[in-house]
């Protein structure tokens, strides 16, 4: 299930990829496309982003991200947790939902890729990675992520089948 959004990405990444190279003429005609998806963090826009706003912040480029949502991910975070004060990483309400309000994947050369790994975060995104867990802890877990203990996981321990140890790491189809 966790894999979902993950298989979702990499479809329309393919298909845009495969589109976007293809014309009648090189000479005669040139296609256009443009972003009207945000997926760096599927989970979080699902949740921070109102309805009304969805197209808005599709379509805003990510430098202007926390501008234009963070306030408002801010007002969502404290109707979610009336009680946040700060998270694990001892982020108070507005740094985290500035973090939490731009929209990209990051991705470090020098640290190992983790969503979060008890050291390092937003350096990637390993298959394994439990995001749900991890950005449940960030809201409601309070500065030692026990504030409040049944808010704090999905109860989904992993993946339903073992990821493959080579190229291309998915875990096989049912």
């Amino acid at each position: 299930m966790k894999l979902k959004w993950f298989y979702t990405l990499s479809l329309a990444v393919a298909v845009l990829t495969g589109l976007s190279s293809c014309d009648k003429d090189d000479d005669k005609e040139v296609t256009y496309y443009e972003m009207n998806d945000q997926m760096g963090r599927p989970g979080i826009s699902t949740v921070f982003v109102d309805p009304a706003d969805k197209d808005a912040f599709n379509t805003t480029i990510p430098t202007a991200m926390g501008g234009a949502f963070a306030a408002k991910f801010k007002t969502k975070l404290l109707a979610l947790n009336a009680g946040y004060t700060t998270n694990l990483l001892t982020q108070n309400a507005d740094q985290l939902t500035g973090l939490l309000a731009t929209d990209v994947l990051n991705a470090s050369t020098t640290a190992p890729t983790a969503y979060y790994d008890g050291t390092n975060l937003l350096t990637g995104r390993a298959l394994g990675d439990d995001v749900i867990d991890i950005s449940l802890i960030l809201i409601f877990g309070g500065p030692n992520a026990m504030a409040n203990p049944t808010l704090t996981s999905d109860n989904v321990d992993g993946n339903d089948k073992p990821f493959l140890m080579a190229f291309p790491y998915m875990a096989a189809p049912h």
